[in-house]
């Protein structure tokens, strides 16, 4: 099973739905045939470990695939539009709109099922095992994550978290590059490593929280008291002196507990939750960029563009246009 290259899952699942394909695995549009239905699904290998799949299909009536995973992977998907059923080593799950899943694949029995006159949209991101650790390798050559350790016995493991809007953000601007034929791998290889950290860092726990288990639990319900203060109030928060005050810990002891809990400072965590608010405001479509940085606190307009630009990479007033085209 080692030397099957994880691109042959893929491949099963192309077969599946009888779309003909290249022998050697390349950046590719394939057609959805007429008899099955109607839409796309591009394929890009930005580089040989890395596959990113984009679909976008309809299917004319009911359909199921079935088929066995030869090669051990880790796979990212984000759903964007169509409900699924899918179920892998006897474990049946619902895919749903909203939701990203991380799967860590073994060999496995898969069944995927496909409701007709249905559009499916989703983004998935495929690493084999050896890229997954090298990933997890810290700074210190320890790696703290193991494929093995995370799924023990069983052949697959899946997680789920609701589309973060920083995820949003990146897919929206993945979806962008795919479209574009001009598109280079190393732009596709950057988006797909910027979902793939973000992925890590929301499954995966975070060394800082072993720290805040010292604290007791009475400073816990105060450091969450505080951190609920300035999120409902973020367009006007109290200063830091104000906030200690407010939850009854002194200024030192909150910064260093809040820190410990939440692994940003006071105001990081705030600036944060701010620019979290906004982009769920603009895709509301409701508030101009102005008014949007008006209702999360900033008094400077331009100020907040440059905010949002470096967590988001993109303008607001150019992430609004990409939201109206896709």
């Amino acid at each position: 099973m080692s030397q099957i290259d994880f691109h042959h899952n893929f491949n099963q699942f192309f077969d599946g739905l009888e779309i003909k394909r290249m022998d050697s695995n390349r950046n590719e549009q394939l057609l959805l045939p007429s008899h099955i239905g109607e839409g796309t699904i591009r394929r890009f290998i930005p580089r040989t470990d890395i596959e990113v799949i984009v679909s976008n299909y309809t299917m004319n009536r009911e359909r199921t695939i079935s088929l066995q995973t030869e090669a051990t992977m880790v796979e990212l998907q984000y759903c964007l539009q169509g409900t699924r059923e899918v179920s892998i080593a006897g474990e049946r799950n619902e895919i749903v709109p909203g939701i990203c899943s991380l799967q860590l694949i073994r060999q496995a029995d898969a069944r995927f099922e496909f409701t007709g006159n249905s559009t499916y949209h989703m983004v998935s991101i495929g690493i084999p095992i050896h890229t997954f650790h090298h990933f997890m390798e810290e700074g210190d050559g320890t790696r703290r994550v193991d494929f093995s350790q995370l799924l023990g016995s069983q052949d697959y493991g899946c997680e789920y978290e609701r589309i973060t809007p920083a995820a949003t953000i990146r897919l929206h601007q993945l979806l962008e590059a795919s479209l574009m034929s001009s598109t280079r791998n190393i732009e596709l290889e950057c988006r797909a490593m910027e979902l793939l950290e973000e992925a890590f860092q929301l499954f995966f726990s975070n060394p800082r929280t072993s720290h805040a288990k010292k604290m007791s639990r009475t400073d816990k319900q105060k450091v969450k008291q505080a951190r609920e203060i300035i999120v409902q109030q973020m367009s006007d928060p109290p200063s830091l002196l104000e906030l200690s005050r407010m939850v009854g810990l002194s200024d030192f002891k909150l910064k260093k507990s809040f820190k410990e809990m939440y692994g940003a400072t006071v105001f990081g965590y705030l600036r944060e939750k701010r620019l979290e608010r906004a982009l769920f405001l603009l895709q509301q479509g409701k508030l101009n960029v102005t008014e949007t940085a008006y209702e999360v606190g900033y008094s400077n307009a331009s100020y907040f563009s440059e905010a949002f630009r470096r967590k988001y990479g993109v303008n607001p007033g150019s992430f609004v246009r990409q939201s109206e085209r896709i």
